[in-house]
């Protein structure tokens, strides 16, 4: 995993909790006729939950993109010659 995936969960996921916190709270406020009340106080109590789970995300996968990069900076370098043959480091010297 990278960083770009993650960023990508938690934005999704920012989205979609304060989505369906919006959507519950304009239903909720047609339901009772009570105009913004619902969808304001569901949307700034969606925050917390918000940033919880974002927290829970990236603790959770940052071990892992750790990992990967730690596995990246160890294994050789190679790079690609002009005739498409891969060359290690070995054989530049």
């Amino acid at each position: 995993m990278t960083l770009a995936v993650v960023v990508g969960q938690v934005g999704c996921l920012t989205l979609v909790i304060i989505g369906i916190a919006l959507v519950a709270g304009l239903w909720l406020d047609t339901r009772f006729d009570t105009k913004p009340l619902f969808a304001l106080g569901l949307v700034i109590a969606s925050v917390p939950l918000t940033l919880f789970l974002m927290f829970r995300v990236v603790l959770t996968v940052a071990p892992k993109i750790q990992i990967n990069a730690e596995q990246a900076t160890a294994a050789p370098h190679e790079e690609k010659a002009e005739g498409g043959k891969e060359r290690t480091e070995d054989e530049e010297a």
